[in-house]
């Protein structure tokens, strides 16, 4: 399919807006080298400081040296980057030509001596990321720097709603490792375990980090060189492998908590959008240039913060049919794969009809994304055309159940200020704009009465057929095609609904762990559903596929994506191409063993168990399952459990936490976060709960699937790693809904009660909670009744004590008794029942063993009756109803 006139793309715009961006997010990488102690010549380095570097008279010296750096580094890596010389670079100058103080390299490395305007344009968005004042970039700029070697990053999260935010550095207790990402680099750790002892160890981490970054830089494919917007992809996420963990700031009272990728990337952005508004407005270059010097234009809106938000997300992803049950496994997946894709591609829509290339997309997560454009007519109308593609996409295919909304604030310079001591920041007025707009934009999903905007298409009742009727999988939409394509047995479906059990079915398999965006149609197996005008295919890595260079070559390759689930053994994650985290976890079969016919029975499919193929809903109810000791049968319940959660108040965190919020802090805080629930948890359930389906898990909730028992001990886990990752932090947490159901349960209903059961958890004060069976309680308690049940349990199977099952379901009724205690005066006999009825079901049914004396039997019966009696007693008394929780948690393994 070819790009109609409305997906033109102004290429020689976007080639040379890719470049202004690549100036802006390597205008720092002197940091790494120069920290790394990069090898050249004394007399080279020395003729770069005095070129890049500002000179302190007072103090007579030159300070901020990693600039001299970035032209060090930059000459180093040439060789690797799209050409810079020729007549093809502009907005620059070519390399080594006449004009080169208007060379990318010198565009890079001047940003604390600026002078043309395009050096300007990336020292004012240096400045603009870091929401300095200008009296504080005034300081900054002729400061010393603490020791940059050992320094390590500050973790955001620590110091978040507490009145120590604004202490001292030397206050906090944790640091980021420097290391590339990957799923165990997320994690602060105390401060001696981060920061090295001296400045050769710590130059020794920097300079493998460079090497690193070195021999990565080279696995990008040559042949995408030829398309700036598609190499700066994948230059960007092995900046962010690289970079993630480096302080951007060393230097001054700046704190070091924003790294210098997340910096960088946020510089790019403004960058772009700062030399695309003079460009299409034709300014004068010198009255620019002396604007950005004085800061005379700060005020002028020249930003224009665009939000998209996929609306209906639960309604797309739990829409069901008839034949929904039979494939839920696959449609799930696949559903929720969707949702991801869509969010990617309607920002790469909209990035592409502005002519804007990676770098200008801020956040892409849990639905919603934010670019930076500038604030032209042309920015306006770009997205006034994709906001009606999009709405034409969803109606034709969701019929406006769900969509893309699209909101945009307009921002000055001024706005992104962190502010002075003592004042609110700017930048939190900016931040509570963009909330509210799109607040607004969540209400005017369609316009209603727009004469443009048809509810219904024209043709909606034509499309359908007599002989196809409804699509059998969402039991809604017109049925097109077979769901598979040889079988004529086969029902029929929808092509989005067939290609979402297709992509259920590829993301299970190695050899499609790379996504191809096309102009046309898709390369390799690919979607028959065109996604607003792009082809999607999947397809293994690009060595075994030729790195798909001709179709770079011909503008036709638009990105190239790693969607491949990384792994805790993982030191890094990059492999030449652009990395998305849009993929999750899916349980397979590994190699089947003796137990498989006795774990599933008759209540899963047997036919279908080999390895590497993907576990059914049926199959997952029964992992929980097991053999009794002396017993020739296996039990437990059968059954799943949905859990379902979400960051507690994290609007607010991003709205009021940080005491000296900036763009780049708040596009750090959004990354990590996401990054928790789209990078770790796959990672993690793959090692720890290999039988639960990530339906969904990014930007800061989740919903994942998986048995009753793993999942429960998948959530208490989760919850740990979480206080890990905030640095231990008592104000940031999460609250869940578990929901055990059967695996044949209508979806639509089960996210509705899981949805209600996370409700009830974040009703309580303070939220930091969970429910399940039906009640509410804190983590700790959460976590104690389970090892209180697990006790229990073990003890029955070691058959230390005769625990029945009767026995076990009257403490249920005692339970409640407990709670009623206050209320009915009767009910405080429980105590009285508890020690009768374990005496006489539990004590006196203990066996006498052969041999044994009438004074070991008696003291074991006391034993048994501490071990039985204590801890139970001691639960009712402490949990009342709530250690019911304990009681079923363990019925349900001996059912």
């Amino acid at each position: 399919m070819q790009a109609n006139d409305s997906q033109t793309v102004d290429q020689a715009l976007l080639q040379a807006s890719s470049r202004v961006a690549f100036a802006g997010l390597v205008h720092d990488l002197g940091k790494l080298g120069e920290r790394a102690r990069v090898e050249a010549p004394k007399s080279h380095i020395d003729a770069n400081v005095h070129l890049y570097c500002p000179f302190n008279k007072e103090k007579g010296f030159h300070s901020h040296k990693h600039a001299a750096y970035t032209a060090l580094c930059l000459d180093r890596i040439e060789r690797h980057l799209p050409h810079l010389t020729g007549d093809s670079v502009a907005p620059f100058a070519s390399w080594k030509s006449q004009g080169a103080d208007d060379s990318l390299l010198n565009a890079a490395a001047m940003h604390h001596k600026p002078d043309t305007l395009l050096q300007w344009v990336i020292a004012t968005a240096d400045r603009i990321a870091s929401g300095f004042e200008r009296e504080t970039f005034a300081e900054y700029n002729k400061a010393e720097e603490r020791n940059h070697y050992r320094t390590r990053l500050l973790s955001l999260f620590e110091p978040l709603y507490r009145e120590e935010q604004a202490s001292a550095i030397d206050q906090l207790k944790y640091r980021y490792p420097l290391a590339p990402l990957n799923p165990e680099s997320l994690f602060p750790v105390a401060r001696d375990q981060a920061e090295p002892d001296n400045n050769g160890a710590a130059q020794a981490e920097y300079l493998a980090l460079w090497e690193q970054f070195c021999h990565k830089l080279e696995r990008i494919p040559p042949s995408h060189r030829k398309q700036w917007p598609l190499w700066l992809d994948h230059f960007d996420s092995l900046w962010m492998e690289t970079a993630q963990s480096i302080p951007a700031a060393t230097a001054f009272n700046s704190r070091p908590d924003v790294s210098l990728y997340d910096h960088s990337h946020t510089v790019a952005a403004m960058a772009t959008a700062l030399w695309r508004y003079h460009h299409e407005r034709g300014d004068d270059p010198e009255q620019v240039r002396k604007a950005m010097q004085y800061r005379q234009d700060w005020d002028e809106a020249k930003f224009l913060l665009i939000q998209g938000d996929f609306f209906g997300i639960q309604d797309f992803i739990f829409s069901a049919g008839g034949e929904t049950r039979k494939r839920a496994n696959k449609l799930l997946r696949g559903k929720s794969f969707y949702v991801s894709l869509l969010c990617e591609l309607a920002a790469l829509r909209l990035l592409e009809a502005l002519a804007l290339p990676a770098t200008s997309q801020i956040t892409n997560a849990a639905g919603k994304f934010m670019l930076v454009a500038p604030n032209t007519p042309r920015t306006q109308a770009a997205i006034a055309r994709v906001a009606t593609e999009c709405q034409d996409w969803f109606g034709q295919h969701s019929f406006h159940l769900s969509g893309i909304g699209l909101a945009t604030t307009e921002a000055c310079a001024n706005d992104f200020l962190a502010g002075k001591g003592g004042q609110e920041p700017p930048f939190r007025h900016l931040m509570q704009r963009l909330f509210a707009a799109l607040e607004t934009a969540k209400y005017q999903r369609l316009s209603l009465t727009d004469p443009e905007v048809p509810i219904i298409q024209s043709n909606f009742l034509s499309r359908f057929d007599q002989e196809k009727g409804i699509c059998a999988l969402d039991g809604r939409s017109p049925a097109e095609v077979r769901l598979e394509r040889d079988n004529t047995q086969s029902p029929w479906v929808s092509r989005l609904a067939r290609d979402q059990v297709q992509i259920g079915e590829w993301l299970a398999q190695p050899r499609h762990q790379r996504l191809v965006i096309t102009r046309g149609q898709p390369l390799h197996d690919g979607l028959t559903l065109a996604i607003f005008g792009y082809g999607v295919g999947f397809t293994g890595p690009g060595e075994a596929s030729g790195q798909f260079g001709a179709l770079a070559k011909q503008g036709e390759l638009v990105r190239c994506w790693d969607i491949s689930l990384p792994t805790l053994d993982d030191t890094s994650l990059f492999h030449g191409y652009a990395r998305r985290f849009i993929n999750a976890y899916v349980p397979l079969f590994g190699s089947p063993d003796g137990y498989e016919q006795q774990r599933y029975g008759d209540h899963a499919p047997l036919d279908e168990i080999a390895p590497g193929k993907i576990k059914t809903l049926e199959h997952l109810a029964c992992e929980d399952r097991g053999p009794l000791l002396k017993e020739d049968h296996w039990v437990g319940q059968r059954a799943l459990h949905i859990l379902k959660g979400d960051v507690d108040d994290l609007g607010l965190l991003f709205e009021r936490g940080l005491a000296q919020p900036s763009f780049a802090r708040m596009a750090a805080l959004s990354r990590q976060m996401h990054f928790f629930y789209s990078l770790w948890l796959p990672a993690w359930c793959a090692r720890h709960a290999p039988n639960t389906y990530t339906v969904f898990a990014g930007g800061d909730d989740f919903f994942l699937i998986g048995p009753w028992k793993q999942t429960t001990r998948l959530a208490l886990q989760m919850r740990q790693q979480f206080e890990r990752f905030a640095a231990h932090n008592p104000g940031l947490h999460f609250s869940a809904g578990l929901l055990q159901v059967k695996p044949g349960a209508p979806i639509q209903a089960l996210a509705e009660q899981s949805e209600q059961a996370l409700e009830l958890a974040k009703a309580e004060p303070g939220k930091d909670h969970v429910t399940l069976y039906g009640q509410t309680l804190g983590w700790p308690v959460l976590a104690e009744l389970l090892h209180t049940s697990e006790r229990l349990l073990a003890q029955r199977r070691e058959a230390a004590v005769p625990l029945s099952t009767g026995y076990l379901y009257g403490l249920l009724e005692l339970s409640q008794m407990a709670s009623e205690a206050q209320v009915r005066p009767e009910a405080g006999l429980w105590r009285s029942y508890l020690s009768y009825r374990t005496q006489r079901n539990v004590i006196d049914k203990l066996s006498k063993r052969p041999g044994e004396t009438r004074d070991a039997y008696a003291e074991r019966q006391r034993q048994a009756c501490d071990d039985v009696l204590s801890p139970i007693a001691q639960g009712i008394t402490q949990h009342r109803q709530r250690f019911q929780i304990a009681i079923q948690h363990l019925l349900y393994q001996l059912r």
